[in-house]
């Protein structure tokens, strides 16, 4: 099959260009490489693969002849509030919106990016697809909208789009602004861990070799217009994974305490009973295996350099 990823420079849509390429599959990534984080990191995530420098809003998109679009691209972090918000719009709503307009074109199949920050604080856990979204910072309102976007370019256009909704993936090359890479990088460099909040705040964390297999499933098998929870099996607190770190690592991490940051969930747990009966998908990576993954990777970084 002929795949264009967007966002394909950054953590989980390099992890999934590469995986598409080893399956044989014809797939180029585009990637704007904007600087939220270190821009070096995106080349490096790139490094040996097939990507090209690619703006959603300013450049011209053609997806004639391509059988799927994998959506990754997006402005992340739940600190979205003030000046930055504009940069949201950008980057999330208006990429989309001219993303979908060429899917419909072109009559690529989608798998759209979501996020469980459209849940915000969730009514109940664990929580299914259908529970009302109240998302508690404008990066979850503008992955909403996407979602939103999507469903109207469906109806109106007949776009053939999957939506899903990732919580927290984690493993090597993880977004560094996250709280376990950096959990993971002071401890290999021996750096105090600067903790949002009292660490009571968990999250179902998965590990992102089985977040592209649900990705790829999605766009294989998933029904138009479906969309599916990603999520791990476990749910883990902050204070757990510092435990678990610790373990892994072998040394304890000096904690720095700070206020809970605005737009952060105290709790996110995946209902994944849809994806597991529509798509045949479960997450099969326990945490303490992809913290090892994801330590050992972070660790090889420090000493080589």
């Amino acid at each position: 099959m002929r795949y264009v990823v967007t966002g394909a420079a950054g953590f989980i849509g390099s992890h999934l260009l590469r995986a598409l390429l080893e399956r044989g599959h014809e797939a180029t990534g585009w990637d704007a490489f904007t600087d939220y984080y270190d821009p070096a990191l995106k080349e490096e995530n790139a490094a040996g693969l097939p990507v090209e420098r690619v703006d959603l809003v300013d450049d011209g998109i053609d997806l004639d002849g391509v059988d799927g679009v994998f959506h990754l691209a997006g402005q992340p972090g739940v600190r979205s509030f003030g000046s930055v918000f504009p940069t949201y719009v950008r980057q999330n709503i208006l990429a989309s919106q001219r993303l979908f307009e060429a899917a419909v074109a072109g009559g690529a199949r989608t798998v759209l990016a979501s996020s469980s920050s459209i849940y915000g604080d969730a009514a109940s856990f664990p929580t299914p697809e259908e529970t009302t979204p109240r998302p508690l910072s404008p990066y979850g309102i503008t992955k909403l909208a996407c979602e939103h976007l999507a469903h109207a370019y469906g109806v109106e256009f007949g776009l053939d789009a999957v939506t899903l909704r990732y919580f927290t993936i984690y493993g090597p090359r993880q977004r560094p602004d996250m709280a376990l890479a950096r959990m993971v990088a002071c401890v290999a460099e021996g750096r105090p861990f600067e903790l949002f909040g009292d660490g009571s705040q968990s999250r179902s964390f998965t590990y992102v070799d089985d977040a592209v297999e649900a990705t790829i499933a999605a766009m294989e098998r998933g029904s138009a217009g479906r969309t599916y929870n990603v999520g791990g099996g476990e749910e883990v607190s902050v204070l757990q994974a510092l435990e678990a770190l610790a373990a892994v690592a072998g040394r304890r991490l000096e904690v720095v305490r700070a206020p809970r940051r605005e737009g952060d969930a105290s709790r996110t747990a995946a209902d994944t009973s849809r994806i597991a009966v529509d798509l045949g998908w479960k997450a099969g990576t326990p945490f303490v295996r992809g913290l090892e993954a994801q330590w050992r990777w972070a660790a090889d970084r420090v000493a080589t350099r």
